[in-house]
């Protein structure tokens, strides 16, 4: 049995599909079960817990041999935040699968989590890192870019409907993008393959594009030429710290757009691709496929 943990998310639904399709038993945890109607109708057992209540985890971890933890909070409001849930909650579930016997834990962490970093987020993501590696546990953590799924959403959605898009910053800086589902089948790996056993594997696209060249690439697909408004830098730090009481998950996310304009995000992947067998997703391909079904949209907005 697989426990996902975030199963209603982009990601732990894409990895629950996934290994429904190979016949494997699935257990997806979720605090909203309603939501995961057609995960139960594939054949998963549909649990809810919460990374916030150390029971629910000790309960859906029963009879698991292995966990897949996609789940964050990174845009969450109130209480359901990234200290409560990927900060406390994670380690709770660290506990509670090393209480059950579990065998094996994969940990979905972020492109360039370290100790040093400039936002919390990657910040806390690490010290998850370091707890799982000083659990005893056999892991494997994936560290994956920017998802290109989310991307192409917010830059392309508004080109399709409006003919008009809005990038915060410049756009100009190069990133890495990287398909949910290329992540999915890592997770894949990182399941049954004893390579990733006890390893970090850092896991990107094919391409580093900046947000301009995206927005580019959703008017090709799209064949909609778009206006593009641009949120300058200075305005984005400022909002950042007035935000920070207000609404403190806009203040995340803003800073986050600043992390994005600002810091080298490129990757090169070819290596690591190869080595596992993996063709990556091309964003203008996913893009494509976006443009000539726009109801997929929808499909792609859950939250992460």
């Amino acid at each position: 049995m697989i426990l996902i943990v975030g199963a209603s998310g982009r990601l732990g639904s894409e990895v629950a599909e996934l290994l429904l399709a190979q016949g494997k038993a699935v257990r997806a945890m979720t605090r909203t079960p309603l939501n995961l109607g057609h995960l139960k109708q594939q054949g998963a057992e549909v649990v809810s817990g919460d990374l916030r209540n150390p029971a629910s985890l000790l309960s859906a971890c029963q009879g698991v041999e292995q966990v897949v933890a996609a789940a964050h909070a990174l845009v969450g409001k109130g209480d359901n935040n990234p200290q409560t849930v990927d900060d406390a909650g994670n380690r709770q579930l660290i506990d509670a699968a090393k209480a059950a016997g579990v065998k094996h834990f994969i940990f979905v962490s972020v492109r360039s989590a370290n100790p040093d970093s400039p936002l919390e987020f990657f910040r806390i993501k690490y010290r998850t890192e370091e707890y799982l590696r000083a659990s005893g546990l056999s892991f494997t953590i994936l560290r994956p870019s920017a998802f290109m799924d989310l991307w192409v959403q917010l830059v392309g959605q508004p080109i399709i409907e409006q003919g008009k898009t809005t990038i915060f910053g410049r756009g100009t800086n190069p990133i890495n993008f990287v398909a949910v589902k290329d992540v999915a089948r890592f997770v894949g790996i990182a399941l049954e393959d004893a390579r990733a056993r006890n390893l970090v594997i850092e896991v990107g696209g094919p391409e580093n594009l900046t947000l301009n060249q995206v927005a580019e690439i959703c008017e090709r697909a799209s064949g909609h030429q778009a206006k593009t408004r641009h949120i300058p830098l200075p305005m984005m730090r400022v909002m950042a710290i007035l935000m920070q009481l207000i609404n403190p998950a806009l203040s995340r996310q803003i800073r986050a757009g600043i992390y994005m304009d600002t810091a080298d995000l490129r990757y090169d992947m070819s290596e690591t691709a190869s080595e596992f067998g993996i063709q990556l997703t091309p964003l203008e391909e996913f893009a494509r496929g976006i443009a000539t079904n726009t109801d997929h949209l929808e499909t792609v907005s859950k939250p992460g």
